[in-house]
């Protein structure tokens, strides 16, 4: 296990808001830093299969074998794109069933923070592409995690909802006892579309909500038709399309994440 892993859950309280995106081509920025990432798909929906280019895995090669009782330490990775850097634990639709089980096992919530720190993973950085759903599954990610990022997307729903989320992971993180509580990195804008006069509103609305929150807000991710055809080829925008402007937009977090991994 390297000398300080960074635990990073992607949470947000809606779906469609850009978390595998964000999960995908943050991985693929910090591997370019020669960081070395695992990708840990917590979704029953597996949506880390489609942005990789990844067959569909059995529970036994999923993270639903991980987190079971019987558990012994071989965890099921695939490398993503051939990256040498990045590996993918691929999430199943059974997590929907194991989360019903995590309710009523001892230490539920605490069942992959658990698991990586009896089986540690080698990697600098581990990524939690959380569901949608706030849940057994999503106290694990907090449980597990030393930071959060929070996609939001430029809609009053997921605006006015951002203070809920917040809150709620303060109150997970309390009743979990967890020392130290996991930091709230930041906030993501997703899918932001500079020609919907919405979106430059919420944007603009955005510095003084994350200051009354005391949240770091990163900059937005665009929105693009190309991240929808770079995951329909199952590849990261970086590779499908190089020299597109959005590439850029993971720079900042990535940048954060490599300092706090040298530190």
């Amino acid at each position: 296990m390297p000398k300080k892993q960074i635990v990073i859950a992607i949470i947000a309280n809606a779906g469609g808001v850009g978390k595998s995106t964000l999960a995908v081509h943050l991985a693929y920025e910090l591997a370019k830093h020669k960081t070395s990432v695992a990708l840990i798909d917590l979704d029953p929906q597996r949506a880390l299969d489609v942005f990789c280019g990844l067959p569909p895995s059995t529970p036994e090669s999923s993270i639903v074998k991980v987190l079971s009782k019987d558990f012994s330490g071989d965890w099921s990775l695939v490398k993503a794109w051939d990256h040498p850097n990045i590996e993918v634990c691929q999430g199943h639709p059974s997590m929907a069933k194991l989360a019903d089980d995590l309710v009523i096992r001892r230490r539920g919530e605490y069942a992959l923070a658990d698991r990586l720190k009896s089986h540690p993973l080698r990697h600098d950085v581990v990524i939690l592409d959380c569901p949608a759903t706030m849940g057994p599954i999503c106290e694990n990610a907090i449980a597990a995690s030393t930071g959060l990022l929070v996609p939001i997307q430029l809609e009053m729903k997921s605006i006015s909802g951002v203070a809920d989320l917040v809150e709620w992971t303060i109150a997970i993180s309390s009743d979990l006892q967890l020392e130290p509580r996991p930091q709230i990195f930041g906030l993501v804008p997703s899918l932001y579309d500079s020609n919907r006069a919405i979106h430059r509103q919420y944007l603009q609305q955005l510095p003084e909500i994350t200051e009354q929150l005391r949240i770091k807000l990163y900059p937005h991710v665009r929105d693009s038709s190309e991240f929808k055809n770079a995951s329909a080829n199952g590849l990261p925008l970086q590779k499908y399309r190089p020299n597109h402007p959005a590439c850029k937009d993971f720079q900042a977090i990535t940048k954060d994440i490599v300092k706090l991994v040298k530190n």
